[in-house]
């Protein structure tokens, strides 16, 4: 695990890879984003479940990958808002991802939550991913 500038699109990279070459699990340093997002994600369905643990002394998020009849629950997922260009959207003009099926999940002054969630709560942020 190597440092970088865009700690969620290294996560979000990890969990695609993990997915598409069908591993069970995937174990990514942990942060406090890192941990809402996968809390949505195990919520929404695209992840079986997820635990906090240590490895070595440092904290790490061990998320199990979700398959139906051995398809990944992942189809896409895609980092919106990036360290050179910061997406934010307000909750009227949040997008809906593939009319309704899939999700945005935005950090918001509320918390790591989805679209639907930002729309009901009336509050905007930054576009973090696309999932569907």
């Amino acid at each position: 695990m190597s440092a970088s500038t865009d700690t969620i699109g290294d996560f979000l990279t990890s969990l695609r890879n993990a997915s598409q070459a069908s591993k069970p699990a995937v174990t990514v340093q942990w942060s406090r984003i890192r941990e809402g997002v996968a809390g949505i994600l195990k919520q929404s369905g695209f992840i079986a479940d997820f635990r906090k643990a240590e490895r070595d002394g440092l904290p790490v998020l061990e998320l199990t990958l979700k398959y139906v009849a051995g398809v990944p629950a992942i189809t896409s997922i895609e980092r919106v808002s990036k360290p050179g260009r910061r997406v934010y959207a307000g909750y009227s003009s949040v997008p809906k991802v593939i009319g309704g099926m899939g999700i945005s999940i935005l950090t918001t002054s509320h918390g790591v939550m989805t679209d639907a969630e930002a729309r009901q709560k009336k509050v905007g942020g930054e576009l973090l991913a696309k999932v569907w």
